[in-house]
């Protein structure tokens, strides 16, 4: 039987979802049904369905106390929203229950494995939340918790690791039926790294292994930890927090992270051979991926920024989107990322140019809208002289717009919203360095109504951020200094 406080954010969900029209909302990406969203969660295959929960606050469009929203997809492009599956209703989880993964049992059931917080005072007397890990187990609909959680304590801990960063579960099963997990965890000073913990049946943990340490490398505590298997190496995904800019590799804040390489036969360990950014935009945080039944391995993030989420200049019902899903692969030692294939089940009308040169600002008749699916080839019309900057801008009207510009001389791709309508002081542009070879460029650009993913060069790189744009700003514009020639190919997206 659920519980009260369960039973109320599902009935309350439901009252608010009636309150957002359905063009208020992203076209195909996850949103929050109401309120708040924030990391992804139990991103799994589940009985024909693929399910995605997240951190959830459905009383507000701010965070709060976390619940797991619940949504399924069949397609990862078409969502249906399911009754919130978790609230924080228990001793062990009062505060919070935090971000988690999900797994299939022998039995047919999906058992669910996520982070516990609990605000307890300190002999210091200031108050502090202690992270566990718990299970529930349900049906792909209703849940129930282990009655002796937590599974994971600090008592499961190695030396020096902190009980107050101790969260974000990532449950899988081996081959011989095991199940592992792998969970963030950061030492006293806040140097972060990754646990790695076995079970028999996916109830009963004990800890194997520091998997991988920071060292003081990128950031501080590594949160929302993803480990698998890919084109022949080991991928550990995390999110740093605190993060100092490297170069245009990292910004600052909270990122990303991409370590590629293998595991040690001996220790178990992850031997780290090349890293990269998992995103280069400005919202990106969280990833966690799942294994679809054709071999695909897909990925989905919060398409979200934790320093600009603090501060909006327009309020909504709901607020925080995943997105798109992302089928990855490695490329010569880097990690490659593309839209799920199924989006080209929504193009429509197709519109279509050939070595168009751009020189100045041009619009092009059919190449408009908020929901598209666009891709670029551009090159120089004399390959000794170059040109210097090539931009797109798009959600454009006759006062705004967004951009995403390449300078081909430095290499460089930049996305910039500072022109989008906001007037708040928040970050509004980043940049990313990419191949390019005699100023040739591929760009692939999808919108989605309040958002824009970038992806570059076959998916060698991606941007991603989010706008507040009035929908009725639909024009889209190529520009140049320099004489540019551009393929492009348009499709609207519904």
């Amino acid at each position: 039987m659920n519980s009260q406080v369960l039973e109320k954010a599902r009935q309350y969900e439901q009252i608010g979802e009636g309150r957002i029209r359905e063009e208020a909302r992203p076209l195909f990406h996850l949103a929050a049904r109401t309120g708040w969203m924030n990391d992804p969660n139990g991103f799994s295959f589940y009985k024909g369905n693929y399910h995605l929960f997240y951190q959830y606050h459905p009383y507000d469009s701010h965070w709060g106390p976390m619940h797991w929203g619940h949504g399924v997809t069949k397609d990862l492009i078409h969502w249906e929203y399911l009754p919130a599956a978790m609230a924080p209703d228990m001793p062990y989880d009062r505060d919070g229950c935090f971000s988690g993964s999900a797994v299939e049992l022998d039995d047919g059931r999906q058992l669910l494995m996520y982070t516990g917080v609990v605000k307890e005072v300190q002999p210091d007397g200031s108050k502090r939340e202690i992270q566990t890990q718990c299970i529930a187990v349900g049906d792909g609909l209703n849940y129930e918790k282990y009655g002796e959680n937590p599974v994971l304590t600090r008592t499961d801990l190695p030396e020096g690791g902190s009980p107050f960063d101790f969260r974000d579960p990532r449950i899988w099963r081996e081959g011989d039926g095991t199940f592992r997990c792998v969970a963030g965890n950061c030492t006293d000073d806040k140097d972060g790294r990754i646990l790695e913990y076995r079970s028999s049946d996916g109830i009963h943990w004990s800890f194997e292994r520091i998997l991988a340490e920071n060292r003081g490398r990128f950031g501080k505590m590594w949160e929302c930890p993803d480990l698998f298997h890919l084109d022949g190496k080991q991928v550990l995904l995390v999110s740093p927090q605190d993060m100092l800019a490297r170069d245009l590799e990292y910004d600052n804040g909270n990122g990303t992270l991409c370590l590629i390489g293998h595991l040690d036969p001996d220790t178990g360990c992850l031997v780290e051979e090349s890293n990269q950014a998992i995103d280069y935009g400005i919202d990106f945080y969280a990833p966690q991926t799942v294994l679809a039944p054709d071999g695909r391995r897909i990925m989905v993030g919060w398409m979200q920024n934790w320093d600009t989420s603090k501060v909006r200049y327009r309020e909504h019902l709901w607020f925080g989107q995943m997105t798109l899903p992302r089928e990855l692969s490695l490329k010569n030692g880097r990690l490659f990322q593309q839209p799920v294939r199924e989006i080209e089940g929504l193009r429509r009308d197709k519109t279509e140019y050939r070595q168009v040169l751009v020189e100045g600002e041009i619009s092009l008749d059919g190449i408009s809208g908020r929901t598209v699916d666009m891709e670029l080839t551009l090159w120089p019309e004399d390959r000794e002289e170059g040109y210097h900057r090539f931009a797109v801008r798009f959600a454009r009207d006759q006062r705004f717009y967004s951009e995403v510009s390449f300078r081909p001389r430095e290499s460089v791709v930049k996305i910039d919203r500072k022109y989008s309508g906001s007037p708040l002081a928040i970050l509004q542009q980043r940049r990313c360095r990419v191949a390019s070879r005699n100023g040739e460029l591929k760009l692939r650009i999808i919108l989605d109504r309040f958002s824009a993913e970038i992806f570059i060069n076959d998916g060698e790189q991606v941007m991603t951020m989010t706008i507040d744009t009035d929908l009725t700003a639909e024009g889209i514009s190529f520009l140049a200094d320099g004489r540019t020639v551009m393929d492009v190919a348009k499709y609207s997206l519904g």
